[in-house]
């Protein structure tokens, strides 16, 4: 499926771009290349290749998994705060 001229103008005219001619002809061959390039890595076979996240064994996720921890005690927050009422912070007020 290639993409048309037409296309490119209707996707410019959403994003609200304003291309010269020259642009639009260039989008238009560069996305077609993209898209036979998709087609043509559709084409590989990859019987027997297992589906993986990375090409390399040695990347990792380096983020901690995220624990459930009891968070700080009422009474511990409202005796560090600045101000605290009805327990609540006070902070002054920004809006007019």
């Amino acid at each position: 499926m290639a993409v048309t001229r037409a296309e490119v103008e209707h996707v410019a005219m959403l994003a609200r771009l304003s291309l010269t001619e020259e642009e639009i002809t260039q989008f238009t061959k560069q996305l077609n290349d993209i898209l036979e390039a998709v087609r043509r890595m559709g084409e590989v076979d990859t019987t027997g290749v297992p589906p993986t996240m990375h090409a390399l064994d040695q990347i990792k996720n380096v983020f901690r998994p995220d624990l459930p921890r009891p968070g700080l005690a009422r009474e511990d927050v409202a005796g560090i705060a600045p101000a605290w009422a009805e327990g609540l912070f006070v902070v002054p007020k920004v809006v007019e």
